[in-house]
């Protein structure tokens, strides 16, 4: 994936606000790109929202994966105040903590330690998304831009 800084223009770097404004909004958006659904133009599967509950944005790590079956409180909202809070230059970390998130994501052929047989394509939502990180930071600067430029709000 290429960097934030390269994928940037130099009227962002320039704009006092403009590039900490684009930082956070491409994390948020590739948080919200790797959560969407097949049915909704995404590439997670989901069948109860259990994966994409398990979803997590941290500064600190990434999200560790929790081993056997269990049940994940939505942290979009969470995950949403981590990224607009993530210091400008600091790393998002975005990763899923459903033991089968691999399986799903990168697919899988054989048998697993529970000893069920699996023939399964991956779906590839995390590779979906992080090839398109340069059109996303584009999308995203082009929005700010837009924000930027139109003034601020008018008082009520």
């Amino acid at each position: 994936m290429t960097g934030f800084a390269a994928a940037i223009s130099d009227w962002a770097r320039e704009t006092e606000g403009a590039f900490e404004a684009v930082f956070h909004a491409s994390a948020q958006e590739v948080f919200n790109a790797v959560r969407l659904s097949v049915k909704d133009g995404g590439r997670m599967p989901i069948k109860t929202g259990n994966l994409r509950r398990s979803f997590l944005a941290s500064t600190a790590e990434m999200p560790s994966i929790k081993e056997g079956a269990a049940t994940f409180p939505d942290m979009g909202g969470a995950s949403e105040l981590t990224i607009a809070g993530a210091p400008l230059g600091s790393t998002v970390y975005i990763g899923a903590q459903a033991a089968y998130a691999a399986r799903l994501n990168y697919g899988f052929v054989g048998e697993d330690s529970l000893g069920r047989a699996y023939n399964q394509t991956g779906y590839g939502f995390i590779e979906a998304v992080s090839q398109r990180w340069p059109q996303i930071v584009a999308a995203e600067e082009a929005k700010v831009r837009a924000r930027f430029e139109a003034g601020p709000a008018p008082q009520s």
